[in-house]
């Protein structure tokens, strides 16, 4: 545990110290999100954020494939592979940043980056439910794709306030790690290294680093190229656990017996605002005969605006959603059901309880743009909304 830490901190400290340098890098290159009259934030703001947060990663793994502790995870090339794919993805983003990229476009390079993460190894193969095996490797091709790609987006869409995604990733990645290392020490394995929880120290480590410069009023917005980061990062922690554990490993206690459907219920769980945000988008707008990828106003941190909250108590009160659901997951692992369901009611209730005290104020103050001087904005809030084809008017 103690090494995860150290290369989660190193990752932070690069991320911090390069966040500066990028946001020159921003301005001089006009990689600038202006001010339009769908946007929540105030002012111009730099974006590209993604770039330092991949230095951080970088630098994180470079370090730990030093760590004799971790030697076994960087005897196969996966760890190189996710950050191929990973740099791919963020240049991708950056060029967005720089260009706005068409969806087509946007769309074929994460489909590539994550057909080279399946070739690099990171593929689904396994289910970890009655040991259920993909036998077709088309099948399981495609598996890896829809999983990588619809995780890059979900996060992209969530991101609309400054510090929401890096924060939501950061809480939701702490609590997969927790889950990942747990279940390298129960399940009998040699080492207790991983390469998931080596993905996940690592993409919390970035967080970190990265949410003082973009905490409300953000200095820099993460762009696309941070949210496609995160989103692959993500996807490849989640991937790599999966089918990690045997469900009739004599290791598996009764107190543990939902541990074999984790790999699957925690992402879920981990990502449930931003999929629900987006399956909402997508059905909303082609209810209303528009494109899925069309930018609106209405994701839930909007919704969350419009109840009165300012930016920063609507992005905390995403974060307790995230922490109350994330964590409740993971504790399967640890605690009995009956407790951890007692969690999850408890959290839900006090969570749901913030989410509407707007509504019970006398006089409380509807939309508006929020507090601080900068915000962030529909779809990528710190960069152009994923595959969105048009401007929102």
């Amino acid at each position: 545990m103690r090494t995860y830490a150290i290369l989660a901190a190193i990752a932070a400290v690069v991320t911090t110290v390069a966040v500066p340098l990028v946001r020159r890098l921003a301005v001089a290159t006009q990689a600038v999100t202006p001010v339009r009259a769908r946007d929540i934030h105030t002012v111009p703001t730099p974006r590209l954020g993604g770039l330092a947060m991949l230095l951080g990663v970088v630098v994180g793994l470079a370090t730990a494939a030093q760590v004799p502790f971790l030697r076994p995870v960087f005897a196969e090339s996966a760890p190189w592979g996710v950050v191929v794919a990973a740099a791919a993805v963020c240049l991708l983003g950056a060029l967005d940043d720089w260009f706005d990229l068409n969806w087509p476009s946007k769309l074929a390079g994460q489909v590539l980056a994550a057909g080279y993460l399946a070739w690099q190894g990171i593929q689904l193969i396994t289910l970890p439910v009655a040991g259920v095996t993909i036998v077709s490797s088309r099948l399981s091709l495609i598996a890896t794709i829809v999983v990588v790609v619809a995780t890059i987006n979900a996060i992209n869409f969530v991101d609309g306030l400054d510090g929401l995604a890096a924060g939501m990733v950061a809480i939701g990645g702490a609590a997969f790690f927790v889950y990942s290392y747990l279940l390298s020490r129960q399940s009998g394995a040699p080492t207790y290294a991983s390469l998931a929880a080596l993905i996940l120290a690592l993409t919390v480590g970035a967080c970190v680093g990265f949410l003082p410069h973009n905490f409300n009023p953000a200095r820099i917005f993460m762009g696309d190229s941070g949210s496609m980061l995160l989103g692959l990062l993500f996807s490849a922690a989640t991937i790599a656990v999966t089918g990690q554990i045997d469900p009739g490993a004599a290791a598996i206690t009764e107190r543990q017996a939902f541990a074999a459907f984790l790999p699957i219920i925690l992402p879920f769980a981990v990502l449930a605002l931003p999929l629900l945000d987006m399956l909402m988008a997508v059905a909303r707008r082609m209810r209303a005969g528009q494109s899925p990828f069309k930018a609106d106003r209405m994701h839930l941190h909007h919704r969350l605006l419009r109840l009165g909250h300012t930016q920063r108590r609507a992005v905390a009160i995403m974060y307790l959603w995230t922490g109350v659901l994330a964590f409740g997951a993971a504790g399967l692992a640890v605690f009995r059901a009956r407790q951890v369901l007692v969690f999850l009611a408890l959290g839900a209730l006090a969570a749901l309880a913030l989410t509407i005290a707007p509504c019970f104020l006398p006089g409380r103050r509807r939309g508006g743009r929020g507090r601080g001087r900068r915000g962030g904005r529909p779809g990528a809030g710190n960069g152009p909304e994923p595959l969105k084809e048009e401007p929102d008017e």
